[in-house]
């Protein structure tokens, strides 16, 4: 029996795991997490003012409170049955990273102690020599540091019985250079505070700190793990590579804010209650669009923290959905036909005295702080949009990308009809006094018990990738399996350029005489004239707007490898030189990196593709085509005429045509595989792997495959179908 038909016979028998709640979420909230109302508890005060100063006034922490630091973290961690710690980071591998140390060690005299000093505590030396450099570091240079990030919580993983203490920390190269996600966002944060602050200024001398925030929304498919193991595909590549869509996908909608299957509902509350102990304060779970598809979303938290909350998530997600016999599907499109996931950067800046910066009063005509930042974001998306195209570049998300709710690969701004109307006054130069607008009130002819509905400045659109939804940008763009630094790192690197030339522009018209509130409406109105060609408020799937957006000079990038080429012009170079996020060195190596791993993950895919192809689906083609050639042998034998059996002689001809195409395709596909490897460039490698391989092989291979499916007997074919992977849960 298949892989295939004993997933599906022993299905049913599948039981939910036994989940036990807390009676409210505060309960368990942070439980495992150093917070500072732990670190009042356990520190001394000097200790706990120096751990408070760093994390929100920026000041480094002393070697004698470290080891202060270290000794409270140690006994805290002591008391819920700790025994190691470990430096938790998140190198360019796209996944996070950790090796433990115990408290143990041995003194001298060979005594027996428990021990975790200011050192251990804030920095480590994990081998860097397997992890991505992009060429700065030689494999054999092994040397690199982990340094604590005061910024982001110590926290508890419990794995089975196991309990270690994890530091988030940064990784760098024994030179000097970012290895990972976490560096260069935080010096993004820091250049964007600065550049903000300098802006604020001109409205509030009180604004001390800018902070940008973001709230994640995480789509996720979820399968049987039996009917996952029997897909190598999904196993190796996380896609189906190969698989006929079902005779009902989401066309009913029907899935969408349904009612959650009782097993996924289970493995839900399950990482739920483990999200919660570790500070991740997830707020929402629903069904999304897809079958068997979904989405959890937390309370909007500072960048940094969000970031390393979602990276967090993701492991805690696969690790909670095997206890359950389940996989959680990450990839941005695990299968054809249905929505794709992402992973919806929901950004705003947020000031130390309360306000948010990109939320409009009743009259954002008037509101000139606010539309200076508006207006800015604006500019920044304008002017930067191919890096920003670049920062959301992937394998994975270049088959999301374009459809199914998925935005364009063309980076535009929607804002809304009310909003688009402001900048066109802003723009037309119109003086006179605009009325204040009441909030608009939607009124359902329902029933007298309907409440009145209050509507919002704008609508949503789904097509758009950067779209604003009231009081914060919405850059759908990002995939779901991304780590957010990216996104976050050049979204908040490009603000504070903008917000910077902003700030030297609008200077240097009050040097010249002009009032302050004068020179900023200039700058503003000049702003808004020149960025608009990035304005969309239509369908982004219509050719009509491809079109428009060439006209506009909007780039049109649909794939990873020229999508990159953004992150290494004289531009973007210069842009972060600027802000100090990155050195010409540093950005060289990610885009050497990003296109490795482009290779690396169409190259998978690639190989498991033909081995699916000549293992799984010709052998099983072949078996039904020799059952049809029998069987028309014995009608012949029994002297039926060809009328008798000419409709299976036309599925034979059919089953023989797709797979003779099948063979020879995967063959051709192996050939140009064999030349790209042979590329050294390795932006040549990728392009040959984009054009040569993928482009040219992926979608015939396929469509014959799939073909295949549809004409071969159910009982012969080895592959867990569509059907079976979205339905059965």
């Amino acid at each position: 029996m298949s892989l295939r038909y004993q997933a599906i016979k022993n299905f049913s028998k599948q039981k939910n795991t036994e989940v036990s709640s807390p009676s409210k979420i505060t309960a368990i909230f942070c439980q495992n997490v150093f917070t500072l109302k732990t670190a009042r508890e356990y520190l001394s005060d000097e200790a706990y003012k120096s751990l408070f100063a760093s994390i929100k006034g920026n000041k480094k922490i002393d070697r004698v409170n470290a080891n202060q630091i270290a000794a409270g973290i140690r006994q805290w961690a002591e008391s819920k049955g700790v025994t190691h710690y470990t430096h938790w980071f998140q190198p360019l591998t796209g996944t996070t990273a950790e090796k433990h140390d115990s408290f143990f060690t041995l003194k001298g005299d060979g005594t027996a102690i428990e021990e975790f000093d200011g050192g251990a505590l804030i920095q480590q030396e994990p081998d860097a020599s397997s992890f991505p450099s992009g060429g700065i570091r030689a494999t054999f240079e092994a040397r690199g540091y982990t340094a604590w990030d005061p910024s982001s919580p110590a926290f508890i993983m419990e794995i089975g019985e196991g309990k270690t203490l994890c530091i988030p920390t940064v990784f760098v190269s024994y030179t000097g250079e970012l290895l990972d996600y976490k560096g260069p966002v935080l010096k993004a944060l820091e250049a964007v505070n600065k550049a903000a602050l300098d802006v604020c200024h001109y409205f509030d001398k009180n604004v001390s700190k800018v902070t940008p925030t973001l709230g994640w929304e995480q789509e996720y498919f979820v399968v049987d793990e039996a009917l996952y193991n029997a897909r190598p595909d999904l196993v190796l590549s996380g896609r189906t590579v190969f698989g006929h869509s079902s005779a009902k996908g989401q066309q009913l909608e029907d899935h969408y804010f349904g009612s959650i299957p009782e097993r996924i509902y289970a493995f839900m509350r399950d990482f739920e209650n483990e999200s919660y102990k570790l500070g991740i304060p997830l707020r929402t779970r629903h069904n999304e669009v897809a079958p068997g598809q979904f989405e959890c979303a937390p309370i909007f938290e500072e960048v940094a923290v969000a970031i390393d909350h979602n990276s967090l998530l993701m492991d805690v997600m696969d690790r909670v959905a095997r206890r359950h016999k389940l996989r959680v599907l990450l990839h941005e499109k695990p299968f054809a036909g249905v929505n794709g996931s992402g992973k919806h950067n929901n950004w705003s800046l947020s000031t130390d005295t309360g306000v948010n910066l990109l939320a409009p009063g009743k009259t954002p005509k008037t509101n000139l702080m606010f539309l200076t930042f508006f207006t800015n974001v604006i500019r920044a998306v304008d002017q930067y949009s191919d890096i920003l195209r670049a920062s959301i570049a992937g394998a994975g998300n270049d088959h999301r990308l374009g459809a199914n709710e998925a935005p364009p690969a063309i980076i535009s701004v929607f804002v809304g009809k009310y909003l688009t109307e402001v900048l066109d006054a802003v723009e037309k130069r119109v003086t006179t006094k605009f009325d204040e607008q009441d909030e608009a009130i939607l009124k359902l002819d329902l029933h007298k018990s309907i409440p009145e509905l209050m509507l919002d400045n704008t609508d949503r659109n789904r097509t758009s990738p950067f779209a604003f939804t009231g009081n914060k940008f919405e850059f759908r763009a990002v995939g779901s399996s991304a780590n957010c630094s990216n996104a976050m790192t050049v979204l908040n690197t490009i603000m504070a350029q903008t917000l910077t030339t902003f700030k030297e522009e609008v200077d240097a018209l009050i040097e010249k005489g002009e009032k302050k509130e004068i020179a900023i409406m200039h700058v503003l109105q000049r702003y808004v004239s020149e960025s608009k060609k990035v304005l969309f408020e239509g369908d982004g799937y219509s050719e009509a707007w491809a079109k428009e957006a060439e006209k506009r000079g909007l780039p049109n990038v649909k794939t990873t490898p020229y999508a990159l080429d953004a992150m290494v012009t004289k531009k973007a170079k210069e842009l972060f030189e600027n802000t100090g996020v990155y050195t010409h060195a540093e950005l060289e190596a990610r885009h050497e990196i990003e296109l490795e791993k482009y290779i690396k993950q169409v190259q998978i895919e690639g190989r498991v593709m033909g081995e699916l192809c000549t293992s799984h689906v010709l052998p099983a083609a072949i078996k039904y085509q020799n059952v049809l050639i029998n069987n028309i042998k014995g009608l012949k034998d029994i002297g039926i005429g060809k009328e008798g059996y000419e409709n299976q002689l036309q599925i034979l001809e059919k089953i023989s045509l797709h797979i003779n195409k099948g063979s020879d395709l995967v063959e051709q596909m192996i050939e140009a595989r064999k030349k790209a490897n042979a590329i050294a460039d390795t932006r040549e490698k990728a392009i040959a792997y984009c054009d040569d391989v993928k482009g040219k092989f992926f979608d015939e291979i396929r469509y014959h495959v799939d073909k295949l499916e549809l004409l071969v007997d159910d009982a012969s074919w080895y592959l867990p179908k569509y059907r079976e992977l979205l339905f059965l849960r």
